[in-house]
């Protein structure tokens, strides 16, 4: 008897929640990108956003909550209603570098947070300002030898992927250099090209177009494959640094309590979006690498870049500031 009670409630809540989702949305959607307007996840998430809307008939509205690495803007998601109306694209550093970098997250992302899918990678790539001679990896790495502690290598931050990049060549090509941090990409990248610093890893999409210029010059990529706007521009694995695999990453996110009937809608959406003709002619050519995989695909990579990169910071005792 009990056990016939107990199937026809799980019936009835799975009717219920499949009707909710069949409704779902019937009001605009709010998209928390927790970074400042016009970077690389910001970018991505008008693409994404404008054909996830075209495939939901509701708008899907961008809201910019900057703080602390991404955890703020996260944080706020996470803790919103669980309606399906608030979700977050989201990144590495929030939900995975966050975990080593500070002694206190206010989640658990494993737990405190629904993984809904991975939208994209973005590769971290290795440039060099015009006033250092060295002209591939290994003639860097011989210099940076010759002359411990004078090149001086620029970070996006500090505890960003693009100082986690750097440290992570520094310990695996033994190496001993000089890190300027700044506060933010665009300040390195000028200081760079200016000559006040000699190197620089960051996201292709904010080298890209120096790169291509001529105005700075690339060494390597760190991705697991090469990039498609820069096809002659070699992996750090094909230049014999096969553990220097750095690329930043973003995923779409939401509240645990959300129910799964409206969570995969929302998934299935975001693939097909990320999948879409649309999207990718407008971001490959960036070199964005889409994605677009399932929870459980997420989650297990989430797990594998949390001890990935908690190894980096730990031996080389980075604390976010």
């Amino acid at each position: 008897m009990r056990g016939s009670i107990a199937f026809i409630v799980a019936a009835v809540l799975t009717w219920s929640g499949l009707a909710v989702a069949q409704d779902y949305p019937s009001k605009p959607i709010r998209l928390v990108v927790p970074f400042p307007p016009g970077g690389p996840v910001d970018a991505i998430a008008r693409v994404v956003s404008q054909k996830m809307a075209g495939l939901l008939g509701q708008s899907v509205v961008i809201e910019n909550r900057n703080g602390a690495g991404g955890v703020i803007g996260t944080q706020m998601a996470a803790k919103a209603e669980p309606d399906g109306y608030t979700i977050a694209l989201t990144s590495a550093g929030a939900l995975a570098l966050s975990q080593g970098l500070h002694d206190k997250v206010p989640y658990d992302p494993l737990k405190d947070i629904r993984l809904l899918t991975q939208v994209a990678n973005t590769p971290e790539v290795l440039a060099l300002g015009r006033g250092i001679e060295a002209r591939s990896l290994a003639e860097l790495i011989a210099l940076a030898k010759q002359r411990p502690g004078r090149l001086n290598f620029a970070t996006a931050g500090k505890g960003s992927m693009s100082h986690l990049s750097l440290e992570l060549f520094r310990q695996t090509a033994g190496i001993d250099i000089t890190i300027v941090h700044y506060s933010g990409a665009g300040q390195a990248v000028n200081d760079l090209i200016g000559g006040h610093v000699d190197a620089l890893f960051a996201d292709i999409q904010v080298l890209l177009g120096s790169v291509q210029s001529g105005t700075l010059r690339a060494l390597a990529i760190g991705g697991q494959r090469r990039a498609v706007p820069l096809p002659d521009l070699a992996t750090t694995a094909e230049l014999g640094l096969p553990r220097v695999v750095a690329f930043n990453w973003y995923g779409m996110v939401a509240q645990p309590g959300l129910s799964p009937p409206i969570a995969a809608k929302l998934t299935n959406t975001i693939i097909a979006a990320v999948r879409s003709d649309e999207v990718k002619a407008r971001l490959v050519p960036q070199g964005v690498e889409l994605v677009g995989n399932t929870p459980e695909e997420f989650s297990a990579f989430l797990r594998t870049e949390i001890n990935r990169w908690g190894e980096v910071i730990r031996k080389a005792g980075i604390k976010a500031e």
